[in-house]
């Protein structure tokens, strides 16, 4: 049901209507390099391939999710083969691409080698590097209206040739509702459903779809992965807590069922990154850094292989020691500070700026601890009110074990000391 022309497209008036600054320059076969920007199932796609055919163009869909420069230098060359109407490039999820990746493109698209039409889901100013993006139109595209979700549907249902019109059947006012809504303004979405309600209905020999149909199909159906859906959260959820579990298998399989669901590598990055402050703590410090590197290295090498960085991240934190004692104190401290008075900064850790301030008695009594064996130097360093208050309590797992013994022993230092000045 993908629309061949600008008169079966439906939907983004704004850009096709008639008149309009896109339509125009379809029409008139002066389209440059452009970004398409907007959510799943809007269009973009389609407004790529009619460009394309309207401009008799030569037209290489391409994916920025399982393509790499080697791919792009290979289509790149043959373009340079095609006469004056040259070559339109569409890379699909352009914002996957990294810089060197994106860099690739520059010298072609201004020799005029190619044209590029990008789509992106993600706001180019922050994903598609300037320099590419100044020689590009970027056109913004919006979800796809009730209305005409409605004529899409419907015409679906009625056209026997590329739609579902051989099967004769008819659809209830409430139940197109029903579909038009479980589709969040997206096409697919709705073209999905509708399939696959027509499938259900076909098999018992009826002949309309009705509401309770709709719904039923809709919960039986494979869920459709949407970023700001529950499957989203559902996945992140079975990752994060298939790391805390320790279970290095299943963390690699909900990492790849992200991946291969369309979710951005660097939104998983940094959840792998809040994993390793949160979960991992101190009884690895080096898991931070793994994370950290996972990230520069996607960013560097890009998709697919900058994958394999985040699936080594994964492997490395199923593995690691856990503690969330980080974790808990930071929340004990933030509970100290928003259940307390704002308590005074005591004068022995103060600066004394000026000569008043030492005379008011800013730094008095101040021991600098590398001048004192083992660096210890007995000082109270909370308020007064605070004084003994604890909130870190390290666990006997990896690194921290070591970190435990180092705070008992201090603990047990400042424990002396208090009972000396009693």
């Amino acid at each position: 049901m993908r629309p061949r022309t600008l008169d079966e497209f439906v939907g983004q008036e704004k850009l096709l209507g008639p008149g309009r600054p896109l339509s125009r320059a379809i029409e008139e076969d002066r389209v440059g390099s452009i970004i398409l920007w907007g959510p799943p199932g809007t269009g973009k796609t389609t407004i790529a391939r009619i460009i394309a055919a309207r401009s008799k163009a030569r037209f290489v869909p391409f994916s920025a999710v399982t393509a790499g420069i080697k791919d792009i230098k290979n289509i790149i060359a043959e373009s340079k083969g095609y006469g004056q109407k040259g070559t339109f490039l569409f890379i699909d999820e352009i914002h996957r691409f990294n810089k060197a990746q994106q860099d690739a493109f520059l010298p072609h698209v201004e020799d005029g080698t190619i044209r590029l039409i990008g789509a992106t889901t993600e706001n180019p100013s922050f994903e598609v590097i300037g320099a590419l993006l100044s020689r590009c139109r970027v056109y913004t595209l919006e979800p796809l209206s009730v209305e005409n979700l409605k004529t899409i549907v419907l015409r679906a249902l009625d056209d026997k040739e590329r739609g579902l019109g051989e099967l004769g059947i008819s659809i209830d006012d409430d139940a197109l509702m029903q579909i038009v809504q479980l589709s969040g303004g997206d096409a697919r979405n709705a073209l999905n459903l509708l399939e696959f309600s027509a499938q259900t209905i076909a098999q018992t020999g009826g002949k309309k779809i009705d509401m309770a149909l709709v719904t039923d199909a809709a919960q039986r159906k494979t869920i459709l992965y949407d970023k700001a859906g529950e499957e989203h959260f559902n996945l992140i959820s079975a990752l994060h807590k298939s790391l805390r579990s320790s279970d290095v298998d299943a963390s690699l399989y909900w990492l790849v069922r992200m991946l291969d669901s369309g979710e951005d590598p660097l939104y998983i990055v940094r959840r792998v990154i809040r994993f390793a402050t949160e979960d991992i703590g101190l009884a690895d410090p080096r898991a931070l850094q793994i994370a950290l590197n996972a990230r520069d290295a996607y960013h560097f090498l890009g998709s697919p292989e900058g994958e394999l960085a985040i699936a080594e991240a994964v492997i490395y934190m199923a593995l690691s020691p856990k503690s969330n004692s980080v974790y808990e104190a930071y929340g004990k401290a933030q509970e100290a500070v928003a259940d307390k008075p704002a308590y005074p900064v005591p004068l022995v850790i103060r600066n004394a700026i000026t000569s008043y301030m030492k005379s008011w008695g800013y730094g008095a009594g101040y021991k600098y601890a590398h001048s004192f064996a083992d660096a210890f130097a007995y000082m109270e360093c909370l308020p007064d009110e605070l004084i003994g208050s604890r909130f870190y309590f390290p666990t006997d797992r990896g690194l921290e074990a070591k970190l435990k013994e180092k705070l008992d022993w201090w603990l047990e230092k400042m424990k002396e000391e208090r009972e000396k000045r009693e």
